[in-house]
Formats: structure tokens, sequence, C-alpha cells
């Protein structure tokens, strides 16, 4: 329990030494394994994560997050199958999960599954509404769909849930940019380029709709 709460602190060294400690006083005790296992991937310790999210699941068949955490890994090393399979059963297990929705969403957005991408955004929206992430995912692929006024209806909520969100500014500027309204793309751009002045995609876009530094848009 510590080592959880010291991984919810992004203290990594403090919780992986709690993981490793309950590890050695019960071999068998899976949820250690799979806590350690988030622990190394959010360190990037990629190979070291899958291990522990597979030991837990010998451990335990039905243990959900760590069909979800080994689910995330195999997609990020480009084991797509494995990574939709292990999305499935986290579903089937927990279907009141909205990281498992939202990543394998992201997993059919990655393959130009744009649909079936945004019919699982759209679950991950209806179980945590308060969360900015699946509104820009849903909204990359509706734009990649050519929707573009759907695409800005998502990141106006983004943007409001998370104002500190470069990416969804820039993609709020593409939408509205898209759309003809050149105000709003502008402003959008400009939110983006002060949260990260050296984002690419915000500068370019604000040279496209003719921004310019200094000067104040219309963002909603």
């Amino acid at each position: 329990m510590r080592g959880s709460a010291y991984g919810a602190a992004g203290m990594d060294a403090e919780a992986l030494a709690d993981f490793n400690k309950a590890i050695s006083l019960d071999p068998n005790y899976g949820q250690a394994y799979a806590n350690r296992g988030l622990v190394y991937r959010r360190t990037k310790q990629l190979d070291l994560a899958l291990a522990d999210y597979d030991k837990a699941l010998s451990l335990n068949t039905g243990y959900a997050p760590a069909y979800l955490g080994r689910g995330i890994v195999s997609s990020l090393q480009g084991r797509q199958t494995q990574a939709l399979a292990d999305f499935n059963k986290t579903i089937e297990l927990r279907p009141e999960n909205p990281e498992a929705y939202y990543n394998r969403g992201l997993l059919y957005q990655s393959q130009h599954q744009h649909q079936f991408a945004i019919d699982d955004f759209a679950t991950a929206i209806g179980l945590a509404p308060q969360r900015a992430e699946p509104y820009v995912a849903r909204a990359l692929s509706y734009l990649a769909l050519g929707d573009n006024k759907a695409a800005a209806t998502d990141l106006d909520q983004a943007v409001q849930i998370n104002p500190g969100d470069a990416k969804a500014w820039a993609s709020r500027g593409l939408a509205y940019e898209r759309l003809g309204q050149k105000e709003k793309a502008a402003g959008s751009y400009a939110k983006a380029l002060n949260i990260n002045d050296k984002y690419a995609p915000a500068a370019t876009g604000f040279g496209r709709v003719g921004g310019r530094a200094g000067q104040t848009y219309q963002t909603f």
C-alpha cells in the first residue's frame, strides 16, 4: 500500500523498494508484481514491466490491471495482436474500466480504424467524463475522418478540462482552421505556443493562419 502511495506521488525509487520488499516477503503476491510493472512501465523499462505483468497473471489469471498493463506495454513494443487481446480481456473482466477502452481506442486509431476508435473513446468518456485525454483522442479520429465540427466540439471540452495541454490547443487550432474560423484557430495555436513555445504543430499552424506574436485572439 505504501508503494502504491509512493507511485501515485511520482516517487518511483521508493515505490520500487516497497514492491521489492513485498515480493521478498510473499513471492506469490500477484498485485505487487503488477504494481511494480506499472513503475517499470512508467520509467520506460518495458521488458521488466512485461515480465512483472506476466508473473502477476501466472499467479492470478483474472487480474484485470495486469492485462491492461501488459496490453499497454505490448502496444508500445509494437505487438498489436497481443495488446488487443489483453485490452479485450480487461474489458471482459472489468467493463467499467475507462482506461481499457481508451487504450484499445488508441490501438484502433494507430491502425486507422477510426470508427472503432471513436466508439471506444466515447465509452471511455461516458465512464470518465472529466478526463481530457479521450476527448483529444476522439477529436483526432474525427479529424482523420474529416468531421471537423465534431473534432472542434471535443477539443472545446478537452481544453476546458485541461487548459494546460498544448496538443489539445494545437489540435483545436487545426479543427477551427479547417472550419474556416481563423480567429479561433489563431487563438488556439497561440495558447499552445504559450504552453510550449517549441511545439512545432502549433508554430506551423499559427503561421499558416496568419497569426502574429503579441496579438490577442478570441478563443471561444
